[in-house]
């Protein structure tokens, strides 16, 4: 593309991915003062003192803020689609704090995780997750905000159930009904993940998609860092490099995603594996970005 890619969509990183083992006030300082950056995923500050800088910090960026609500979830196992009603509503009642907490920070909404489901209550796991995310977007939709649910696997780490891209289109389509304020985020490093392609993905779930992001995975059994651990592009065995990227984005182009008077947030989800040096990671990251725009066609 002879274009910037910051034209078309507003290029963030996941602040507990790029730098996992930082303070947040520092992670987002370092985010904040490298201007590749339009937009910063952030997730839950439970230091008041610390949210407080946190939110001085991105007053004075300029950075399109998110809230990821998917570690308040992951880190104490709450489920959201637990035909346990008790259980369901503990999911509820953290993701309603994490819509306070995103308004307070600057985000716009906040995405999130399905959880963990069976065979045999796939269908009453499915209903309990509508009746989370509806009650979820009524009170978001009060402040004017976004929820996002992000499409992870089905069976291979998170074994979330949203889950192959069809069922995500009929649960969007569902959620379509009788909320405007929510859309899908799709991610390019749970694609083999979940044994899909960008070109059917994004045409599946064309018309919900409001959030992107893109990273690598390694998908072959007993490998290093199997799973959905997004490890830097170039890692032994891993799914994605330049080429996926390159045609990630040309179906971005396709399905008519490339919006420049208001771009798409696309964030690179890349985490250090091990000791691995974060900045450097970051800079591996860009250079994909740089040379698999580069090699997309106009």
């Amino acid at each position: 593309m002879k274009d910037s890619i910051h034209k078309y969509f507003q290029v963030g990183t996941i602040q507990w991915m790029s730098y996992p083992d930082r303070d947040a006030a520092e992670a987002v300082r370092a985010i904040a003062r490298d201007d590749f950056f339009d937009a910063i995923e952030i997730c839950q500050i439970p230091d008041d003192g610390k949210r407080e800088e946190v939110k001085k910090l991105l007053d004075q960026s300029h950075l399109t803020v998110c809230y990821g609500a998917q570690p308040r979830l992951l880190g104490p196992k709450l489920n959201p689609n637990d035909p346990d009603e008790q259980g369901r509503q503990a999911a509820e009642k953290t993701l309603m704090e994490a819509v306070d907490e995103a308004e307070y920070l600057g985000a716009g909404g906040i995405a999130f995780l399905a959880g963990k489901w069976s065979e045999e209550t796939k269908e009453e796991c499915y209903r309990q997750l509508l009746k989370t995310t509806r009650n979820l977007c009524d009170y978001a939709g009060t402040k004017g905000m976004m929820v996002e649910l992000e499409v992870f696997d089905y069976d291979m780490d998170k074994a979330a159930l949203i889950g192959p891209a069809p069922l995500a289109a009929r649960f969007a389509a569902d959620m379509r009904t009788t909320h405007s304020n929510f859309g899908l985020l799709v991610d390019l490093s749970h694609f083999p993940t979940t044994y899909e392609t960008s070109r059917f993905v994004i045409r599946t779930l064309r018309p919900y998609i409001t959030h992107f992001h893109f990273g690598n995975a390694v998908v072959e059994p007993g490998a290093e860092a199997y799973g959905d651990q997004h490890p830097r592009f170039g890692f032994p065995h891993g799914a994605n490099d330049v080429e996926e990227l390159r045609d990630y984005f040309t179906v971005l182009k396709e399905e008519g995603f490339f919006c420049a008077d208001r771009p798409y947030v696309l964030s690179m989800e890349v985490k250090p594996w091990k000791d691995e040096d974060p900045e450097i990671i970051l800079a591996n990251t860009k250079r994909v970005v740089n040379r698999a725009w580069a090699l997309t066609e106009d």
